[in-house]
């Protein structure tokens, strides 16, 4: 976590949610907001996939800035809690940096198309049909499973460690620990592999094995590629992400809280 800073110039977005654009007219009147061209830092309104949505165009454009999210959706574990009171000025100077580092994807289709792009949470493999997929798994270019028989298969950041990972029984991952999570999801075989946690500056590479049988499609966050052939994964340095955490709301202590959750 980084020192505080004060922020000036700052711009705003809301989901298109009712809860959202009503949290917005009431936070309209409190700032000078600007375009978010000349913002230093972002105020979001909405759930975790609106997060997720403004983080990705961050990086497609390459100008990435300081994020400060509030609650008005489902899902908000990427998000300060929305309430009355405080005003953003007040948050954002007692707000704690957080910085997070996007995997990067390298995709190859089954026709030799070549697609790059970001995960935030994670990249997933799965099987398209009702067969079971079949995938090579091999980190920093050593084979590690010839085969593996399953639904799919995913790599997770710790940011994206409690959500679909946690859901494949893959395990939580603070946010300073440099790793990351490599879980199957419904493994048939090697029967009880559990998955691995691996240090960050792993490279991991997903290799598909009979795929005109057993097709694959990977997700990355948000975005599907179907007939996959491999996908190659590793941190993005480059591209390190800042969110902005309320005092004791940090993303670093929720996953903390998450394992005391019956």
């Amino acid at each position: 976590m980084s020192e505080k800073t004060n922020y000036s110039k700052l711009a705003l977005l809301a989901s298109d949610t009712e809860r959202a654009q009503e949290a917005r007219e009431a936070l309209a009147a409190q700032h000078d907001w600007v375009d978010i061209d000349e913002a230093d830092a972002v105020i979001v309104l909405g759930g975790d996939g609106f997060m997720l949505q403004t983080l990705h165009s961050m990086l497609d454009s390459g100008r990435i800035l300081p994020v400060y999210g509030m609650n008005v959706g489902t899902v908000g574990f990427l998000m300060n809690r929305h309430r009355n009171g405080a005003t953003i000025d007040k948050r954002l100077q007692k707000a704690r940096a957080v910085a997070i580092a996007p995997l990067h994807m390298r995709a190859i289709t089954q026709a030799g198309t070549t697609c790059e792009w970001n995960a935030i949470n994670e990249v997933s493999l799965l099987r398209e049909t009702r067969q079971t997929a079949k995938i090579e798994v091999s980190v920093d270019d050593k084979v590690r499973i010839d085969e593996l028989v399953c639904d799919g298969v995913l790599l997770s950041t710790p940011a994206g460690s409690t959500a679909y990972n946690l859901s494949a029984n893959g395990p939580i991952l603070p946010l300073d620990s440099n790793l990351l999570a490599l879980t199957p999801i419904s493994a048939f075989r090697p029967r009880r592999w559990g998955g691995a946690i691996l240090p960050d500056r792993s490279r991991v590479k997903f290799r598909i094995l009979e795929p005109a049988k057993r097709p694959v499609l990977a997700v990355a966050d948000q975005k599907e590629l179907r007939d996959i052939a491999e996908v190659s994964l590793e941190i993005a340095r480059e591209s390190e992400l800042t969110l902005l955490f309320d005092p004791g709301h940090a993303l670093d202590e929720r996953i903390v809280a998450e394992q005391f959750v019956v």
